[in-house]
């Protein structure tokens, strides 16, 4: 049972008092006049919250009743004119210049790849925050971007076979980013620091860079070196040299390993990937972060046997050419992600008893967690230009984005914070604001330095907004259709106009199959060509291996040939994914129920039952996809729109239900904490919340599933779960 103290007219969870009251020491802030501050923030803006909120409510109904009336494909102009009457639709601004200043280069000059890791989980967190640099052979030798079949395959010791093609591939990355004036870097038998730079010795002789520029430094003797850096579209690469070491004495040149500089960005989350429901999960998410800005988080590891400490990695040094010193940075620049605008949490009640608004809370307590960041004796190891920076998701247009960022305001005020310190990430993964995203860019014009596509939560927005306009696409067809290629071009292309493309990142969203690096490879440059600035992977190897996409195509260069919007684009935005007869044939149907069942489950099971919010979760075929919230918020949606149309009934959802539980409780059997949902009478929670998400889907607000999964797992942890 909860303990709350009293502070100021407000009833604080303990841990939550605990951790900002220590917060508060470290910073020499006043204990009571930060407790008031809280209170007034609570009561003058959770008005304007549950006014938001509604307003929510109110379209999405006036929506409902149209499509109603209207069944079936849309007239655009008749459309667009209900949207603007309701407001859903605005204007868009003429002119909007995105203004943010003191933005760190990772985020606003450079391209590279992006971690989302779930805060709660302090060794996750410190492991992306560390995949600021990556090891390439480690990378390919792990996982199947190199063949696995045959000769290659990995097996329990090393393969030396597989060794030697990891290398080649390595040595041509090197021919790729650093040619030689001639011959390759696989015929290289040194590497030493000349007179006029890097000097590759060949068997011929010495040979130099075609583009001298690469070389940015080194560390150790210039005539033996243990590392030369280079540097290809912004991003450096090590050549770790080590004759003595396991890998380098094998080599003709001594070289131990290639390591990327990968994550250059890490987003540490509160919302979609945790499962955070009461006031211990909160206070342990704020502590995580904290620890990360302050840099004192630590985490005792156990792997292969042995335990060691993990700590946040330091400072990368070299000598340039000239023998000054170089000084990278060890980690990736880190956001941290807080929850949107929807959810309550009892860990702060107000004055009347109600429980205060979570994304409210969240502001507060990680500005409160950065302050060592921003001021003080470990300012800079986070930004170097003392900025924090916040993702911002679920947010319904213009308002709400005006609305975090009026809450950004009074955050730095009640932490005597410089103004504009607070950053703000606008996730555009809600329909309302994708059509008005120039003018939600507009709205946080002097502080967002990042916006993104997140294909999942946008198509869970998608279905549930047009919900009665008739039966959708199955989930593998969701991609093709014009809204979302329509979202992904109008994106990028409009944080290009609004000038966030020099100020900020334009991301693009998850590869949610981390077992398939190959498959990424041959797919995720996509993402880079499209001119974002970086894009999303599930995990510090993804990280290393997406690095190498942002070296064979300049995210830059791409976006100055990206074509004009065609003129239909907004039409093309607001256009449903509704499914024709043949579409909805009846094996397809079945199909796409029990691949829907299957996601649901497995991922819904970790929630409720062990308090997982990030699972790698199999599906049918047994291929793993990383599921979140977002993830569930599609099947959850999809399946509840069929039906709500009668594709399907409530008799095969149960059906495969009972039946899909079993396989799920089969693909679990190894996990000791596991509980199973097969049953013969009463569910287990987790069956249940699967079962509300999909029969109820049609009545949770914007087709969000935190209410159900909150409800649920708080029940669970009621009843003495973990």
């Amino acid at each position: 049972m909860t303990t709350y103290v009293s502070r100021a007219d407000l009833s604080v969870a303990q841990p939550i008092a605990d951790f900002a009251e220590a917060a508060l020491a470290d910073a020499r802030l006043d204990v009571t006049e930060f407790w008031m501050s809280v209170s007034e923030i609570v009561r003058d803006l959770t008005p304007r919250n549950e006014s938001l909120l509604r307003v929510r409510d109110d379209l999405q109904a006036r929506l409902d009743a149209y499509h109603r009336e209207h069944p079936g494909a849309l007239e655009p102009a008749a459309y667009r004119a209900l949207l603007t009457e309701i407001g859903y639709l605005r204007d868009q601004p003429e002119h909007v210049e995105v203004m943010t200043a003191n933005v760190d280069p990772e985020i606003a000059e450079l391209a590279g790849p992006q971690l989302v890791v779930p805060l709660l989980n302090a060794r996750f967190a410190l492991n992306a925050a560390n995949a600021r640099w990556g090891s390439l052979y480690d990378a390919l030798y792990g996982t199947d971007a190199i063949d696995q079949s045959g000769e290659l395959a990995p097996g329990p010791g090393y393969n030396a076979a597989r060794g030697e093609a990891v290398i080649a591939r390595g040595r041509a990355f090197l021919d790729e980013i650093a040619p030689l004036s001639a011959g390759t870097h696989t015929e290289a038998r040194a590497y030493r620091i000349g007179d006029t730079g890097l000097e590759v010795v060949l068997p011929e002789g010495p040979v130099t860079l075609v583009d001298p520029a690469t070389f940015r430094g080194y560390a150790g003797p210039r005539d033996e070196p243990s590392a030369v850096l280079l540097r290809h579209n912004g991003l450096h690469v090590e050549i770790a040299i080590d004759p003595d070491g396991p890998i380098g004495r094998g080599d003709s040149a001594g070289v131990q390993d290639i390591v990327l500089e990968a994550a250059l960005t890490t987003i540490m989350d509160l919302e979609d990937s945790v499962a955070a429901v009461d006031a211990d999960d909160k206070a342990l998410g704020y502590a995580n972060w904290r620890g990360l800005m302050a840099g004192t988080l630590t985490e005792e590891v156990t792997k292969g046997g042995r335990t060691f400490v993990r700590t946040l990695a330091p400072d990368r040094a070299y000598l340039t050419p000239g023998g000054d010193t170089l000084e990278l940075p060890g980690r990736s620049v880190l956001f941290v992600r807080n929850v949107g605008h929807l959810m309550r949490t009892d860990a702060v009640k107000d004055a009347t008893g109600a429980d205060m608004f979570e994304g409210m809370l969240d502001a507060i307590m990680t500005a409160l967690g950065s302050l060592s960041d921003l001021r003080g004796e470990a300012a800079g190891g986070n930004s170097r230009t003392g900025s924090m920076y916040i993702v911002k998701p679920k947010m319904h247009g213009p308002d709400e984005v005006a609305f975090a960022v009026e809450l950004f305001d009074r955050v730095e005020a009640l932490l005597h914070l410089p103004p504009m310190t607070l950053k703000i990430g606008v996730m555009d993964e809600e329909r309302r604001t994708s059509v008005n995203l120039a003018a939600c860019i507009e709205a946080a014009a002097h502080r967002i330095v990042f916006i993104n596509t997140g294909f999942l939560d946008r198509t869970g927005d998608e279905i549930h907004t047009s919900l009665h306009a008739g039966p959708v696409v199955p989930k593998s067809d969701m991609r093709s259709q014009p809204f979302m290629r329509a979202y992904e071009d109008r994106n990028v292309k409009l944080g290009i106009c609004t000038g966030l493309g020099a100020r900020g990142q334009i991301g693009k969203g998850m590869w949610a199959k981390p077992d398939l690096m190959h498959d990424m490879l041959e797919q995720k440059a996509e993402h880079v060509r499209s001119g974002a600035s970086t894009a999303w992977v599930p995990s510090p190897t993804a990280a290393t291996l997406h690095a190498l996409q942002y070296h064979q195509v300049d995210a830059f260069a791409a976006r100055r040939a990206l074509p004009p919007l065609p003129a239909t684009s907004l039409d093309d935005l607001l256009m449903p994914p509704l499914a024709s007869p043949s579409d909805l044939a009846h094996d397809v149907v079945v199909r796409e129920v029990d691949n829907n069942v299957q996601s649901i489950l497995g991922y819904v099971v970790r929630w409720v039952h062990q308090g997982v919010g990030c699972s790698k979760v199999p599906d049918i075929a047994g291929t793993a996809l990383m599921e979140d919230r977002a993830t569930l918020r599609i099947s959850s949606q999809l399946l509840a729109n069929w039906l709500a149309h009668g594709v399907i009934t409530s008799e095969q959802v149960d059906e495969s239900l009972r039946r899909l539980a079993s396989v799920v409780d089969e693909q679990n059997a190894g996990d000791p904490a596991y509980e199973p949902l097969a049953h013969d009478d009463e569910p287990p929670l987790a069956y249940t919340a699967a079962r509300r998400l999909i029969i109820e889907g049609a009545a949770q607000p914007s087709g969000y599933t935190e209410p159900l999964l909150h409800e649920l797992r708080r029940e669970f942890k009621a009843a003495g779960g973990r």
